[in-house]
């Protein structure tokens, strides 16, 4: 049961390299964006609010009844606009945080509630996220598939894109406890204008992962399997085919 206040934010940006115009794409009469939001409204926050630097995007979302925050076109990090939002809604510090990418459509919003829930449970942790085993060699090898190592506490010791941890005994694949980590994020709003005022961290220059930047500085990140199964998002048009045949 949630018993704690939680606002999810949904970034949606209209330049994505591999699919422009992304969270406006067709998907069976309704646009990404807006299955995206459905979602998150079904979860337990208490508001729901699409971030976006675009106006074709601020447009639709208006239309279906979004609550809609512009933000800056030139941040480097989707961490960056998120925090740019907090301070546009003037959330305070001590406020939970949920991102969902704006384009999960099929994220489940006991999820969304899952990570807030951890987040709240942990308060030795700035930030929640979530994670899957991973089932196949061809996954643990995969850079894309970014893997997460985390404590007896469950608090991560490192995320990669590299097979982690390695099993250096050949032993097989489904005896090694690796795990997927999953995209969505809860945050504390405190530890975002952090975030924002740190350098980029060596590691996350390397890895190309911005939650490097929060182990770099000493915040802890909780981690739990997820408690449903979350779909991967949509980043190709043949993704946008698979996932529009479910509807």
């Amino acid at each position: 049961v949630i018993t704690m206040s939680f606002v999810v934010i949904i970034p949606a940006r209209y330049s994505s390299s591999r699919l422009p115009g992304k969270p406006l794409k067709d998907i069976a009469g309704m646009p990404m964006i807006q299955r995206v939001w459905q979602q998150a409204v079904k979860s337990g926050a208490s508001r729901v609010v699409i971030a976006t630097d675009d106006s074709r995007i601020q447009s639709a979302a208006l239309l279906f009844g979004a609550e809609v925050c512009m933000t800056r076109e030139d941040h480097v990090s989707g961490t960056d606009r998120l925090q740019e939002v907090a301070s546009l809604l003037n959330l305070d510090d001590s406020q939970l945080v949920v991102n969902v990418q704006g384009d999960e459509l099929l994220i489940p919003p006991i999820v969304i509630d899952q990570v807030a829930a951890n987040l709240a449970a942990n308060p030795l942790a700035g930030v929640a996220t979530l994670c899957e085993p991973i089932a196949t060699s061809e996954d643990f090898n995969n850079p894309n598939v970014v893997k997460v190592v985390a404590n007896v506490a469950g608090l991560a010791s490192y995320f990669s894109r590299a097979p982690i941890p390695w099993p250096r005994n050949e032993t097989p694949m489904n005896e090694v406890s690796a795990r997927r980590h999953i995209g969505i994020y809860a945050y504390r709003v405190g530890q975002l204008n952090a975030f924002v005022n740190w350098p980029v961290a060596p590691t996350e220059t390397v890895e190309s992962l911005e939650q490097l930047r929060f182990l770099w500085n000493n915040v802890a990140i909780h981690v739990a399997d997820a408690i449903a199964e979350v779909p991967c998002g949509v980043d190709t048009e043949d993704d946008l085919r698979a996932v529009s045949l479910l509807f």
